[in-house]
């Protein structure tokens, strides 16, 4: 689900940065991309000078840590997927000013809400 949400959301426009520390110790590209080991990696890359949105996929138990990664990092919003859910995690997002939605997939809910790429009026 992981590797078709990435296509499919850069088809629509969207620059999708893959981040899975394994994968990136491996110097790997996944769907034309360079793989980072964390947001944190990202964040300091002269590749990337602002993060929209951090798109989680991962367990509940492990979602908080990564919102407070895209807290510190100055990320705009979370998105943690379907099944995942933080009430803590995303009163701190919401805390610091990010926009966060909590169990929902935004192939899902971007059509639904009328948003077809990063250019949508």
């Amino acid at each position: 689900m992981i590797g078709h949400c990435a296509a499919t959301l850069q088809e629509m426009g969207y620059k999708v940065i893959p981040i899975n520390p394994g994968l990136a110790k491996q110097n790997s590209i996944l769907h034309g991309e360079k793989v980072y080991e964390s947001l944190e990696s990202v964040a300091s890359s002269s590749e990337t000078p602002s993060i929209d949105m951090v798109d989680i996929f991962r367990r509940s138990q492990d979602a908080g840590q990564i919102v407070d990664e895209a807290i510190k990092i100055g990320a705009k919003s979370v998105w943690l997927q379907v099944g995942v859910v933080d009430e803590e995690a995303g009163k701190r997002a919401a805390k610091a000013g990010l926009d966060c939605v909590m169990n929902a997939c935004p192939l899902i809910e971007g059509p639904r809400l009328g948003i077809s790429g990063p250019d949508a009026k």
